[in-house]
C-alpha cells in the first residue's frame, strides 16, 4: 500500500542527503530526538550529512538558533538511530547541543523541538505523543491510530544520545505536545500498560510530574532532611508508589489526599491495628540465594517528610550483625553508587532494581534536588585531594593532600593546575589559573546571562547580545566545558563556550 507523506513547513533550510534507504516500509508512529553534540548551524549539519562518507542522516535538524533544516524527506527512512526498524517508522530530529554531558540544548532549540513535534503529529494524524521511559515496554507497544511514541537512540546503541539533559525532559516534551494537540496528557504507567487502564480518578488533576514536583519541594525546604541523596529517596518513592505496595508509597500518597498509587493500585499492606505501629512480612534474599521471611514493625506518619526521614534513617542505621548493612551510603554523592549500595545490602531482590531506579532518576532529572540537599561529607581517612593539570595526567601532579585547604593553596601556587577529589572530580579552580580581566567576542544574539557559574544557577532573563565584553573572573561550572566568565558590567555570568577570547 502506498502511503502519503508530507514535510514540515517549519523548514528554513533544505539540503537533501544521499544517506537514506528510500521509501519507508512502515507508517510513521514514532519520533526520535537526538543530540548533535555540537552547537551546529542548519547549513553545517546539511554539509555533514551531504557527504557519503558520513553514512548518517536525519529527517530534520534544529540548529543552535532554532532554525529547522530538512535532510531526508519524511517519506524516506533516514540513517539515524542505529536501528533500521526504528528509523523505518520514526521521524528523526538532530538537535544542536553542548559538546559534553548532559549535552544540554538551548531553550530556543527545545521550544522549536516542541513545535516541530506538534507539526509532525498533526500532519500524520496523531493527537497524542507518548513517552513510556522504558525500552522494552515501548518497543513492544502497538500504538493506536492517534498515538505517536517517543524513542531514543541510546536504546539501540552504546550512546548517551539524546544526552541526559534531553532524556530527563522526554516526559515534559510528550506532555506539552499532547496538550497542544488537544489529546489527553496522561502518561501511561507500567500497570496502565498491562491493564489498558488510566490514572485513578482519586488523583484528581495532579499529573505524575506535578506530584514529583511537590515531593521534591520537601527536600529543598528547611524541614526534614532525607539523610541520603534526595534523588535516591525520590526515586524510591516513585518506583514504589508505582506498585502501590510499600509503606513509604502509602503514606506519601495519603499526604496528598491520595488513596491510590500513581498506577491506580490500592494499598495492599497489612491492616492497621489502631496502635502506633503495624506489622508487615517481607522476604529478603540471603547471599546463598535462599530467602528468609522477616516480620518488621512500621510506623504510620502524620506527614510525608516524616515517612521519608524514617525510611532514610533505616537505610543509614540498619545493621547486619555488628556491621552496617549499607556501609558507604552516608555522604555518598554519586546516585549510581548509592543505589548499588542499597541493592547490595539486600534492600531489593529484583535484579533490575539498580537500572530501574537510575532510569527514574535520569528520566525526571531528580539530581536537581541533590544540589540543595546534600551537604559535603568528610573524605575517608585514606582519601587524598590531588593537585594536577588534569585527572588523566598523573605525571602533572604537583601534590596530594588530606586537607582540602592545603590542596587549594598548592593549586594557587601552580598556575594551570586544579584540585581533584578522590573520585577524580575537579572541585577547585584557582583564580590564578586564568589571567583576568580579558576581552571576549560574542557572535550570537541569545547567549544567556546566569546568576552564577553554571546551568544549575538561574537565568537572569537577559542576554549578552552580539558584541565585545570584559570578563573579570573565570570559574568552572555545570554545562560549560570552557568555564564561565563573570561580566564586568555586573550583569552575571556567561558560558565561555560561546565566547571568542580576543
Amino acid at each position: 500500500m502506498t502511503m502519503a507523506y508530507t514535510n514540515s513547513k517549519l523548514v528554513a533550510y533544505t539540503k537533501l542527503s544521499p544517506n537514506h534507504s528510500g521509501a519507508r516500509t512502515h507508517s510513521i508512529d514514532r519520533i526520535t530526538p537526538h543530540c548533535v553534540v555540537g552547537q551546529c548551524t542548519a547549513e553545517g549539519l546539511g554539509d555533514w550529512f551531504a557527504k557519503s562518507s558520513t553514512k548518517a542522516s536525519s529527517n530534520y535538524g534544529i540548529d543552535r538558533d532554532g532554525r529547522v533544516g530538512m535532510y531526508v524527506e519524511e517519506k524516506n527512512r533516514s540513517w539515524c538511530s542505529s536501528s533500521s526498524a526504528n528509523d523505518q517508522r520514526a521521524v528523526t530530529i538532530e538537535c544542536a547541543s553542548d559538546t559534553s554531558e548532559p549535552y544540554a540544548f538551548r531553550d530556543v532549540v527545545y521550544q522549536k523541538l516542541i513545535t516541530l513535534c506538534i507539526d509532525i503529529c498533526r500532519r500524520n494524524g496523531k493527537n497524542k505523543l507518548i513517552w513510556f521511559g522504558d525500552k522494552d515496554k515501548t518497543l513492544n507497544y502497538s500504538p493506536k491510530s492517534g498515538e505517536m511514541i517517543l524513542t531514543v537512540h541510546r536504546w539501540f546503541a552504546n550512546k548517551s544520545c539524546p544526552g541526559n539533559w534531553m532524556y530527563a525532559r522526554m516526559g515534559d516534551l510528550a506532555t506539552k505536545v499532547t496538550a497542544q494537540l488537544g489529546g489527553s496528557t496522561e502518561q501511561k504507567t507500567e500497570e496502565q500498560i498491562k491493564t489498558g487502564g488510566t490514572q485513578a480518578s482519586s488523583l484528581k488533576d495532579l499529573s505524575e510530574a506535578d506530584v514529583i514536583k511537590k515531593v521534591g519541594a520537601l527536600f529543598t525546604a528547611d524541614m526534614k532532611k532525607s539523610g541520603i541523596l534526595a534523588s535516591v529517596s525520590l526515586a524510591q518513592f516513585i518506583l514504589e508508589s508505582g506498585y502501590g505496595k510499600s509503606e513509604l508509597a502509602q503514606n506519601a500518597n495519603n499526604c496528598f489526599g491520595m488513596k491510590k498509587s500513581l498506577s491506580g493500585n490500592t494499598w495492599a499492606g497489612s491492616a492497621w491495628d489502631g496502635k502506633s505501629v503495624y506489622t508487615k512480612q517481607t522476604k529478603e534474599q540471603n547471599a546463598d540465594g535462599s530467602y528468609v521471611t522477616i516480620t518488621a514493625d512500621f510506623r504510620k506518619y502524620p506527614c510525608m517528610e516524616d515517612s521519608i526521614a524514617d525510611h532514610s534513617a533505616y537505610l543509614l542505621g540498619a545493621m547486619n550483625g555488628s556491621k552496617q548493612r549499607y556501609t558507604g551510603l552516608k555522604g555518598c554523592t554519586d546516585y549510581k553508587k548509592a543505589v548499588q549500595i542499597i541493592k547490595d545490602g539486600g534492600y531489593a531482590t529484583s535484579h533490575s532494581y539498580v537500572s530501574n531506579l537510575c532510569s527514574i532518576i535520569e528520566r525526571w532529572n531528580l539530581t536537581q534536588y541533590d544540589a540543595a540537599e546534600a551537604a559535603p561529607s568528610a573524605p575517608a581517612a585514606d582519601a587524598w585531594y590531588r593537585v594536577r593539570k588534569s585527572w588523566g595526567d598523573a605525571a602533572s601532579q604537583v601534590g596530594a593532600f588530606k586537607v582540602l585547604d592545603n590542596a587549594k593553596a598548592c593549586a594557587d601556587e601552580h598556575p594551570g593546575t586544579y584540585v581533584f577529589d578522590p573520585d577524580g572530580v575537579k572541585i577547585y579552580t584557582p583564580k590564578s589559573s586564568v589571567a583576568v580581566p580579558f576581552l571576549v567576542r560574542v557572535s550570537i544574539n541569545d547567549l544567556n546571562i546566569r546568576k552564577g557559574p553554571g546551568t544549575n544557577f538561574g537565568k537572569t532573563g537577559k542576554y549578552t547580545g552580539i558584541g565585545v565584553f570584559t570578563i573579570v573572573e573565570v570559574a568552572d561550572g555545570q554545562g560549560s566545558s570552557s568555564g564561565w566568565g563573570r561580566l564586568k558590567s555586573g550583569a552575571g555570568w556567561c558560558s565561555l563556550d560561546y565566547c571568542q577570547k580576543i
